[in-house]
Order: C-alpha cells, then structure tokens, then sequence
C-alpha cells in the first residue's frame, strides 16, 4: 500500500437554498494514494466535479474530514489552502479561466512567480511545454485571438509549469480534438509514470479513463464502486483496456 496523500472521512456537501437543500456529497469515505492517477466518472449531477473542487479547497464541505497529505483541512483558513493550493497543486478547470489581458505565455507563467524568483527558468520551463502542447506559435497572443483549444492547452500548461505535487483535472480533454485530447493525455500519463505526479481528474471520456490506475464510479453523491487496474497503461494493450472498463461502466449503469 502506498503512502497517503488524501484521507476523507464522512464528507458531505449540501447546497442550501430559499425552497430546498440539494446534497450533492453523501458520507464520502475514500483514500488517494501518492502517484495515483485516479479517473472520477458518473452521470452529470452526480457529484464528480464537487468532490474534486472540495478535496483540493476550492469549494468548501458541510460536514466530514479530509486530511490533505498530513494537513487536517478543518483546521485550515483560506491563507493557509491558498499557500498549500500554490505550493502543492495544479488545477485544470474545464473552463480555461485565463487572464485576458495577458499574453498566453504570461498566463502560463504567471502562477508559478507567486512562489519563486526563478524568473527564466520559469520561462524555460513554459516554452518547454508550450512546444511540447503545440502553442509555441502563439506564445504572445491574447486569450481573445486564439482558439478554445489553445486556450485549454495554455491552461493545462499552465497547471503543469511549477510542477506540482498533485494536478486535479476536470474534463482537461472536453474542448479538445481527438488528436489533441489523445496529446494531452500522453502528457499526464508520462509525468505520472516518469515524475510519480498524482493526478485526480473528472472525465466522461473512456479513452482518458483508460489512463488511471484507479477508477471511481459516483452516483447520487456517493462512491458506487472503485476499480483499481492490476496492470499500467500500455498502448499496445489500448483496446484490451478500453474493453475492460466499458465493461466495469456498463455494469454501473453508466
């Protein structure tokens, strides 16, 4: 068993209105492990990009635990996840949120200078990726003069350039081509295997979910089932793979 990186205890999310309640995470228990890539599937509404958004701090819990990698998160105020966020975390939004008025490079770069002075080894860093990611070209444009595609490997760059720890990813491959998106997941694939990154991420994309290790199945706020792969990713077993979790998801109603 490996060491842990995130333990949650009875997590529960609920959304309070003027009319209802509508509890999104029921009693949650679950434990990550370092260098996982652990795939989060299920229906829409079922609670997937919630319970990325809360094991990382962006959104907060109604009731439960969660132990970040020895931090107890009850314990912690916004200063304190904002230093963990920045330190220890990439996060790719299914939405690009990039700074319009900053070129792409100067998006990319941006949140890594928040905790280092190593201001060209930072850009080294980013050009790296940028021509890894195919976006080298536009590396002075705008937001507003490239494509949504660019704009999400901009971001995915983005998350990737200080190196972090752990990258939470919500659908990184929904506004890609099939190229593109096949790109992408390379990349998370090998700096999982060659860097021991742990990656969680939301998909409803099998071939993306093929990559883990580990799958977890929501439904109505709570973990279903949890598939973990007795054998890595390999291309060359692609399909076999593909077969065997279109299997497990059937099986769950998916």
């Amino acid at each position: 068993m490996g060491e842990v990186l995130i333990k949650v205890s009875k997590l529960n999310k609920i959304y309070f209105s003027s009319s209802q309640e509508n509890h999104v995470l029921r009693d949650i228990n679950l434990v990550i492990n370092k260098g996982d890539f652990t795939v989060v599937m299920g229906s829409s509404g079922a609670g997937k990009s919630t319970l990325l958004y809360t094991l990382c701090g962006l959104d907060s819990i109604t009731s439960g635990e969660i132990v970040f990698d020895g931090f107890e998160t009850k314990q912690m105020n916004e200063r304190r996840w904002s230093l963990l966020r920045r330190n220890y975390i990439g996060f790719i939004h299914q939405t690009y949120n990039l700074i319009p008025n900053l070129s792409i490079q100067d998006n990319i770069i941006f949140p890594a200078l928040l905790n280092s002075n190593k201001i060209n080894d930072i850009k080294k860093k980013a050009r790296e990726l940028m021509d890894k990611l195919g976006i080298l070209e536009i590396a002075t444009s705008l937001p507003s003069q490239v494509s949504g595609g660019e704009q999400q490997r901009a971001a995915i760059a983005r998350a990737l350039v200080k190196s972090p720890a752990v990258i939470f990813a919500d659908e990184p491959t929904g506004s890609l081509n099939s190229e593109n998106g096949k790109h992408i997941l390379d990349i998370l694939t090998q700096i999982n295997n060659e860097n021991k990154q742990s990656i969680i991420m939301v998909t409803h994309d099998i071939k993306a979910a093929t990559r883990a290790n580990r799958i977890m199945y929501i439904c109505d706020g709570k973990i279903k089932e949890d598939i973990k792969m007795i054998y890595k990713y390999d291309k060359k077993d692609e399909l076999k793979r593909e077969e065997e979790v279109f299997q497990w998801l059937k099986k769950q109603g998916w």
